[in-house]
Formats: C-alpha cells, structure tokens, sequence
C-alpha cells in the first residue's frame, strides 16, 4: 500500500530531518524553517502532517517531542515520482526518459546506476 503524496516543501523537510534526527519543532523551525520563511507553526503543522501521512514518529523526551522519519527520505521521493508518472503521464516513462536524455547532465555515477536499472528491468521482464 503506497502512503499519502507529500508536497516539495514537505519533502525539503523531510529530506533535512532525515540528516537531522531526532529534533525537536524548535529545532527544526531554527534549522529548517527560518531559512525558508516559515514560522514554528508551520514547521510544526508540517511536521503533524508528515506523522500523519507516516512519514515522521515522535518520542517524548525529557518533555519535549523528537521527531524522526520512519524511513529515508528516498521512499518519500520514489512515492512522489511514482505519483508524478501515474498522475501526469498517464504511467508513461518516456516521456520522462525524453527529458533526461535531451537535458544531457546525467553523471557517470547516475548513468550507471540507470544502466544497472535497465539490466534489472530486463533480467525480470525474461523471468516473468
């Protein structure tokens, strides 16, 4: 079952709590939220939304909440690509392919890792 879509901001978050874990709200809102403009609330807000959505957990200690993600922030970014691919292509990586291939900035670590993918892709295509 694939968990509820996140929004880019939400990602940002989760992406700087996953290199800051655990954190308080004031931590984060210090860290995060000021360089983005946003207020403690809304950090704070975020944060609920991403326990909610099952992305964060929380652990009272010494009285105060320390979030944590309950994955790495890749889940979240798979997720968010899957729904883009599903909901703006109509399921169709083409077009996204046709994008990365006229960009032309592909390093030579992701052009592996895409040709490792293709591998794997073809390895269970013969398979199934």
């Amino acid at each position: 079952m694939s968990r509820p879509t996140i929004g880019d901001q939400e990602l940002a978050l989760l992406r700087h709590l996953a290199k800051h874990q655990p954190a308080s709200v004031g931590e984060i809102a210090a860290s995060f939220g000021e360089i983005h403009g946003l207020a403690r609330s809304t950090v704070l807000t975020m944060m609920e939304r991403l326990r909610t959505k099952g992305y964060l957990k929380r652990r009272q200690a010494q009285g105060v909440y320390r979030y944590s993600t309950t994955t790495g922030p890749g889940e979240a970014t798979r997720n968010a690509v899957g729904q883009f691919v599903e909901k703006t292509l109509s399921g169709s990586v083409s077009p996204f392919v046709a994008w990365m291939a006229e960009r032309g900035e592909v390093s030579d670590d992701e052009l592996a890792e895409l040709q490792a993918l293709v591998a794997q892709l073809e390895t269970t295509r013969r398979e199934s």
